[in-house]
């Protein structure tokens, strides 16, 4: 292990750069709290979806990499800010309009719309610790309310009213002017309407934590601090909850990287160091927009999980958190081949590669094998050229491509044959455009079934492929061209497999068939 823990102090895969920076505040002496706290967020105002997924899961990957350089604990704890006030109804729960008279009360006031839990913020807490426990994330769960009503917070409540005109002047210069006129960091909750009020305070007292101001309708009141009577704003709270719990890192979207200096300021002020945070890029749809729950484009956990496994996700996750990728559904083949490239890589490779290897990251050190003996976009191709509405359709292609493979034995496989059928049917049948071929792409593909009406070898992809490189070397140039023509004659699709592996799988007696149904222009008409 000592061994290995000096090869992670310096391989450049970026959860170690993260821990890294999160054990150099623990250089001179521990922790005093006994452990290193990792931290993510969630609003919720509306159900967990892919964004909270990614955020989960990176954060576990910088904990795994930190448990490996370090034998300080961890723990990680997601916090759910249910103390906020139901700004809008949402769009999307049921008996909405029961929940009007609810509006600005705290959601773990607000009834639940479901008529299942004591709220509709236990709800979507709910929801929230079910989505995090299916993909077997460690964590502890801290609710806002509960935080804030236990006393937990007490402590950093009375610092803030101590330390409020500092606070104020962080908050302010951040400020338009007219905002300014009527901003306090604290938020009063009416001990009669349990209300969420946006109000100016009149005055703070720190010797006895109190704030006093004006109800909505002129009342001069005074409330404690403590005890949940008030809240923070969303941004002194941020800071605050990193004071009070001593958080050590966490990760948030580029949309709250203009606020880091406030929320860092706003925790010193309080008297603990700031956290060590990641910014990651957010996901862009297919348009190159930003992801967003409430237009609902891009591609949400449900639908990823509709067509390929937790771990294709995660490794979509792992790959350049820094940079902003698109999300939409074309990605999802490219990201499950990789993930099984990555893993039928791991085994041969040296510890500083492992390391470097995302399955490591996804995986920790029991990284399983791939049994993956065709890969994803060969299953779609497959699917495509059968037309296969069930994936027992690809198994009988799957045998005699690979005999000893059945859905016992390689229950991995299985389940992407069923997911490459679901993608096929969904995505890319309604896309199929075939097309007639030129006369030199027509002469080419006589040629090729020529040969393979002819070839009596192995099915064995390289051979095969040097047949099909053989008809197009000397009429095609660029031979890209003639790849192309294979695909859109064939396919129906202007990209593919390579061609040599294809028909290995599909078979030679097959492809030489499909041959002839493309030429004789069978595909144009159906």
């Amino acid at each position: 292990m000592s061994n290995l823990r000096d090869i992670a102090m310096s391989v450049k895969a970026w959860p170690f750069e993260e821990a890294r920076r999160v054990l150099k505040r623990y250089e001179q002496k521990p922790p005093e709290k006994g452990y290193v706290l990792f931290e993510t967020g969630y609003g919720p105002s509306g159900l967990p979806h892919i964004g909270t997924f990614g955020e989960v899961a990176r954060t576990t990957m910088v904990m795994r990499a930190f448990r490996l350089i370090s034998d300080i604990p961890t723990k990680l704890i997601c916090f759910s800010d249910d103390l906020d006030g139901m700004r809008k109804i949402p769009g999307n729960v049921p008996n909405a309009e029961g929940l009007q008279e609810h509006l600005q009360k705290p959601l773990t006031s607000v009834p639940d719309p479901f008529g299942k839990y004591e709220s509709f913020g236990h709800h979507n807490n709910a929801m929230l610790r079910r989505f995090l426990d299916t993909f077997g994330f460690e964590y502890e769960f801290y609710s806002a309310t509960e935080f804030y009503r236990s006393g937990q917070f007490d402590k950093i409540l009375l610092r803030a009213a101590e330390k409020y005109d500092a606070i104020m002047e962080v908050m302010l210069a951040s400020l338009r002017e007219e905002r300014r006129k009527t901003y306090s960091i604290f938020l009063p909750i009416h001990p009669q309407t349990g209300r969420v009020l946006y109000v100016p305070i009149k005055s703070v007292n720190a010797d006895e934590g109190t704030i006093t101001f004006h109800d909505e309708d002129g009342t001069e009141m005074t409330l404690p601090v403590t005890g949940g009577n008030v809240k923070l704003q969303w941004k002194p709270d941020f800071g605050a909850r990193w004071a009070a719990l001593g958080v050590d890192f966490e990760m948030y979207g580029k949309d709250h990287s203009t606020n880091t200096p406030i929320y860092d300021k706003i925790c010193r002020i309080l008297g603990h160091p700031a956290p060590e945070h990641f910014t990651y890029e957010l996901f862009l749809d297919e348009s190159g927009q930003k992801i967003s729950k409430t237009s609902g484009n891009g591609v949400s956990i449900d639908e990823w999980l509709t067509y390929a496994s937790t771990e294709s996700l995660a490794y979509f996750m792992y790959q350049k958190p820094k940079t902003a990728k698109r999300m939409h559904f074309d990605v999802i083949p490219k990201a499950v081949d990789e993930y099984h490239q990555q893993l039928n890589a791991y085994e041969g490779q040296d510890e500083t590669a492992q390391l470097n290897n995302p399955v490591f990251h996804i995986h920790g050190h029991n990284v399983p094998n791939s049994d993956m003996v065709v890969s994803f976009s060969m299953l779609l191709n497959l699917a495509a050229v059968a037309n296969a509405e069930e994936k027992d359709q690809l198994w009988g292609f799957i045998k005699r491509y690979a005999p000893e493979a059945d859905p016992e034995t390689h229950p991995g496989l299985d389940k992407s044959a069923g997911f490459a059928v679901r993608y096929y049917n969904d995505f890319v049948k309604p896309q199929k455009t075939y097309r007639q071929p030129s006369e030199l792409e027509r002469e080419a593909l006589l040629d090729l079934r020529s040969q393979f009406a002819e070839y009596d070898g192995p099915l064995d992809p390289e051979a095969l492929q040097t047949i099909v490189f053989g008809c197009g070397r000397d009429r095609f140039d660029p031979l890209r061209d003639w790849f192309k023509a294979i695909y859109e004659v064939l396919l129906g699709a202007s990209q593919g497999p390579r061609f040599g592996g294809f028909v290995a799988l599909y078979g030679v007696e097959d492809t030489v068939k499909l041959i002839d149904d493309a030429l004789s222009g069978k595909f144009l008409s159906s």
